[in-house]
């Protein structure tokens, strides 16, 4: 099981990816396609094993929206970091959905893309091979302020620095 940076920590990752349940433990923790979570939902809700869901990019988050109470975890893979579209599902399963699982973000990951995924919801992280997890942990403090509001900071930087001035603080 790979590593998994996770609310920025090291970690191992418990999930394993399949595409049926034949053979898998009741207990086991799985992440499953969209298309089997439609079709064994009430088999995966009787597990006793955590539940993830495993998503392209072109998945849109309306479609999963009824499922997200039975979810421990959204992956969503990113064939190509250019493809802007995962970082709107994570923000929309965030912030329309109010999903408040793990949201992961796997495939083509990598330091530079790190700070920005958290900003759009993301809180785990599995790297591209041949990046390093302890390196990439300093891609979250690439920057340390950002102007516009996020997912992880609902106000913008001038409406932070007003309200700090309000309480009489520095801005």
């Amino acid at each position: 099981m790979p590593d998994v940076i996770r609310n920025r920590r090291i970690e191992t990752d418990s999930f394993l990816r399949v595409e049926s349940l034949d053979g898998v433990a009741p207990d086991a923790d799985v992440l499953v396609p969209l298309a089997l979570l439609a079709t064994q939902r009430d088999v995966l809700q009787a597990r006793s094993g955590k539940l993830g869901l495993w998503l392209e990019t072109a998945d849109e988050p309306v479609e999963v929206a009824q499922y997200l109470p039975l979810l421990d975890l959204v992956v969503v893979h990113f064939a190509s970091f250019a493809d802007g579209r995962g970082h709107s599902i994570a923000r929309l399963l965030r912030e329309r959905h109010g999903f408040r699982g793990e949201i992961r973000a796997v495939g083509d990951v990598f330091k530079e893309t790190l700070f920005y995924l958290s900003r759009c919801g993301f809180d785990a992280f599995v790297l591209r091979p041949g990046e390093s997890v302890e390196e990439a942990l300093k891609g979250f403090d690439v920057f340390s302020e950002a102007y516009q509001a996020s997912v992880e900071r609902p106000s913008p930087l001038f409406r932070r620095r007003q309200a700090a001035v309000s309480k009489g603080l520095p801005a």
